[in-house]
């Protein structure tokens, strides 16, 4: 199978003469002739406007945890809309959704309700800042933490060139950052406890927070090391640290209190986004009572679209359903389904690889025998052949994100069914394309 892409290749170059790639995120430009243009999604599945339907484990970089347009979600935005959206006041929705949140994720005691996950990380930061009254940022390489320019430094660059894992060299992943912000960042390898250690003891008193994806949703789900979440909790506790858990990917994704439950470690703040609200626009910071009430007190949070009725019902709407139906557990027990398949395919195909991640949310890492541990390990993978498969898997209608580092993403509307069609895909993916 070959699918036709005529008339996405047609609308590129009218995208291109009024938006720089011809699109509105750079991770959606995957070349002149092959970035796709889209028409609609349902369920598990999306339609480009020529017509190909794939199965769909982008996801949307994540946020659809029930599925495509999932009637029960969208029914209460529809209804919302007919009350207006915005009213720079708040809505009684919102506090419900605040206290959802509150109840469900074990750290947050008061929360914040904002758009993005980058804006929840900026604001994240500046209370931690304001709070410990210090400046500079410890983060992990691999890590995206949204589109701040405080936090896009070692993230998507080739590991090559962080210099020593000793003495690692905090690299920007864009120009146009300024140079004045390479002094309040630094960046570490994930799951190195002594450099972590010494790092810290070194300079804590300029350390406002860790931030932490505590499995690292841009780099392959890659999971922390035994005690590795505790060392950076031990730490920041004992040196006034505020230990921030960027769940914007795994928060009501891997479990209902996301990262935090299934680790068994306390933050003092969180971010939220993505599964938060099925894929509408709502995000969502918050933690310890004691740090969130510097907000207002001399610290500005705010927005005009903050706390918006489609994205606030829109979350309540996703927040009743995670909390009342085996929607988690039934989409882990797919996941796993679908893990186990995989590495049966490249077992019997001979290919070394091993699967990252857990089941709602995993990377297939091919090349190596182990684990990696963190990004300059996984950087050892077969990144090639992994798009060689992936480019395949289009042509049969199965869709993984192009990007290696980023994970396969489940949806409670991904089947039983839908996980073995996608596994005879595979298969027929592994057998036709040679290592």
């Amino acid at each position: 199978m070959d699918f036709n892409h005529e008339k996405s290749r047609a609308m590129w170059p009218r995208a291109a003469k009024v938006m720089p790639l011809g699109v509105s995120s750079n991770f959606r430009y995957w070349g002149d002739e092959d970035t796709l243009f889209v028409e609609k999604a349902k369920g598990p599945y999306l339609w480009d406007i020529d017509g190909n339907r794939f199965i769909d484990y982008r996801l949307g970089f994540g946020p659809i945890i029930l599925g495509h347009a999932y009637d029960e979600v969208d029914v209460r935005v529809r209804e919302a809309l007919a009350n207006g959206v915005t009213y720079a006041f708040t809505q009684p929705l919102e506090v419900s959704v605040a206290e959802k949140i509150v109840a469900m994720c074990p750290a947050v005691e008061m929360v914040r309700l904002t758009n993005t996950g980058s804006e929840a990380v900026m604001h994240a930061l500046r209370v931690a800042r304001a709070y410990t009254g210090r400046e500079k940022i410890i983060k992990f390489e691999g890590q995206y933490d949204g589109m701040c320019d405080y936090v896009l430094f070692s993230t998507y660059t080739d590991p090559k060139s962080y210099g020593n894992r000793r003495s690692p060299i905090p690299v920007p992943s864009t120009s146009g950052i300024p140079r004045c912000l390479h002094d309040l960042i630094i960046t570490l390898p994930f799951n190195d406890f002594e450099i972590f250690e010494t790092t810290v003891r070194r300079t804590w008193h300029e350390v406002a927070a860790v931030l932490v994806e505590p499995m690292l949703g841009n780099c392959a789900a890659i999971e922390p090391l035994p005690g590795w979440l505790e060392l950076l909790r031990e730490k920041c506790t004992e040196y006034g640290i505020v230990l921030i858990f960027d769940e914007v990917k795994t928060g009501f994704r891997i479990a209902r209190g996301g990262a935090q439950e299934v680790y068994g470690v306390l933050p003092d703040l969180a971010t939220y986004a993505k599964a938060l609200g099925n894929g509408y626009p709502v995000a969502a910071f918050g933690g310890k009572r004691e740090i969130m009430e510097v907000v207002g007190v001399g610290v500005a949070c705010g927005g005009t679209y903050a706390a918006n009725a489609v994205g606030v019902n829109a979350a309540a709407a996703t927040l009743e359903l995670l909390q009342n139906q085996p929607i988690l557990e039934t989409i882990a027990e797919r996941g796993r389904r679908l893990q186990a398949g995989l590495k049966r395919i490249f077992d019997d195909a001979g290919i070394p690889a091993v699967i990252c991640g857990h089941p709602a949310m995993f990377s297939p890492v091919i090349g190596l025998s182990e684990k990696p541990t963190d990004q300059r390990s996984w950087a050892r993978s077969d990144h090639n052949y992994y798009l060689r498969l992936v480019r395949a898997a289009y042509a049969r209608g199965v869709m993984p994100d192009y990007d290696p580092r980023e994970p396969w993403f489940m949806s409670y509307s991904h089947s039983d069914e839908v996980v073995d069609e996608t596994l005879n895909v595979m298969e027929d993916v592994v057998r036709a394309v040679k290592r």
